[in-house]
């Protein structure tokens, strides 16, 4: 990756350098959103054929093969969107954006973004090594379109661990007859859920708890083989009985619903709660590790204590 993103970045020219490239401490290292609109950094809608294999070979170079499929796939919606919308000109597949703070590099700290509408992925490296890849967002919008789902593991998986829950089990689990309106940790800085509800892992029979870490391994298989082994390591580092599932809202594919899987240190959620049930978000949030500022604060306090 590091050295995907170095070609990338020299083949921007100056000026696209000046755009792409922020201070490593710039405030907007933590600013991060899905919705539609501009970027820091630059689009796909002002770099050069060149400059664009570049960017995929990034791209490539950080993510699996079905993480650049789905977020491919994401973007490809943007066309649909506009058509659904008369014509409106701010659902463009262009409108995605590369930005790096520090320039990549195998020594230091840097960090990059790759991001646009419904999709915000986030890596933070200490030289080669990727400390985090979170927060990691990606949304579908329509949900289903003439039979083309782009989240529908993460969605079916959800329903098939929900519908196999006893009545005494959904006492614990369902939180709420009424889902929010969007994902609880929205687009904050440092991510928190109040209390940590659901029902244990524990209390899930084997069949149900090889069910949930499946739809937990699900929502890593964006990332590169090494970052979804990081991840999975962290987890049953900490061990399974920290994690519980919660789910609000109906039983129904056709009605508003969502679901978190909360463990001690991180938290996965998905909504489907727009757009009458259309419209799917997902979000990996860890809540020290967000842009790598648990790695990079030991980093600094190890490896700088005498400077």
């Amino acid at each position: 990756m590091t050295k995907a993103a170095q070609n990338f970045v020299n083949s921007l020219s100056e000026a696209q350098r000046n755009q792409a490239v922020l201070p490593a401490n710039s405030p907007d290292r933590t600013t991060w959103t899905y919705v539609p609109g501009k970027r820091k950094g630059v689009s796909w809608s002002e770099l050069t054929d060149t400059q664009k294999n570049a960017a995929r070979e990034l791209l490539q170079a950080s993510l699996s093969t079905e993480g650049c499929q789905k977020i491919e796939a994401i973007r490809g919606l943007e066309p649909i969107l506009a058509e659904m919308e008369n014509g409106n000109k701010d659902r463009d597949p262009n409108r995605y954006w590369f930005v790096f703070f520090g320039a990549p590099n195998q020594d230091s700290p840097w960090l990059w973004r790759y991001e646009g509408h419904h999709v915000s992925l986030t890596f933070a490296s200490i030289g080669n090594l990727v400390v985090s890849s979170t927060p990691q967002f990606l949304g579908s919008n329509p949900a289903e379109h003439k039979g083309i789902r782009v989240l529908a593991k993460e969605q079916d998986l959800g329903f098939q661990l929900v519908e196999s829950l006893s009545t005494e089990q959904r006492t614990k689990a369902i939180l709420s007859e009424v889902a929010p309106n969007d994902i609880v940790t929205g687009a904050s800085r440092k991510a928190a859920i109040e209390g940590h509800l659901g029902i244990p892992y524990n209390n899930l029979d084997p069949t149900q708890q090889k069910l949930l870490k499946e739809l937990g391994q699900t929502h890593t298989t964006v990332q590169a083989k090494s970052e979804q082994s990081r991840r999975l390591d962290t987890i049953e580092g900490e061990g399974y009985d920290h994690i519980v599932f919660a789910w609000m809202g109906p039983i129904r594919r056709d009605a508003r619903h969502y679901y978190r899987i909360q463990g001690k240190s991180f938290v996965i959620e998905y909504d489907t709660t727009q757009d009458n049930g259309n419209h799917v978000h997902t979000v990996w949030r860890d809540f020290n590790g967000d842009f790598g500022e648990d790695a990079l604060a030991n980093h600094y306090a190890h490896d700088h204590r005498n400077e």
